[in-house]
């Protein structure tokens, strides 16, 4: 056989070849690169889509912290005028007590200067008796003139 009769059969086989390639082997490998970029191109859709959906999440989470935030702050907000007014209140329930018992001091002391000036005048009623019985040098009954002590305590 000649050369020309080997590279031919050889383009004939090689042609085989490529055509059992091309209708055989090619088609299931250009299958798979396709089935896998469209795999790759669905994983970078979805990872997209899952970086959008992060993206909203946050902001969603932003604001649910934002509102909490605030409503803590009114919480706290009304917590402080609620101790301001018990505060007040309990300034305002002091002073009313306060005065209460400076008015019943007071009451107190005036019904102890009206004793103290009653038993001044019992005092003073008595030593005048006694100074009129050293006067008068005689014995003064004070059971027969109680009308004129009484009389004499009245005057003082």
């Amino acid at each position: 056989m000649s050369i020309t009769g080997t590279l031919i059969i050889q383009i004939i086989v090689f042609l085989i070849l490529v055509a059992f390639t091309m209708k055989f082997v090619w088609p299931p490998i250009a299958r798979a690169l396709d089935e896998r970029a469209q795999k790759v191109a669905d994983g970078l859709a979805a990872a997209d889509k899952a970086k959008t959906e992060l993206a909203a999440a946050n902001k969603r989470v932003e604001a649910e912290l934002a509102a909490s935030r605030d409503e803590n702050a009114q919480r706290l907000a009304e917590a402080e005028r609620r101790a301001q007014a018990i505060i007040e209140e309990a300034k305002a329930r002091a002073q009313t007590e306060g005065s209460k018992i400076v008015a019943a001091a007071r009451a107190d002391a005036d019904q102890q200067a009206v004793q103290a000036r009653e038993a001044l005048r019992d005092e003073v009623a008595k030593l005048a008796v006694k100074g009129a019985e050293q006067i008068l040098r005689r014995e003064v009954n004070p059971a027969v003139h109680a009308d004129l002590l009484d009389r004499l305590k009245t005057e003082l």
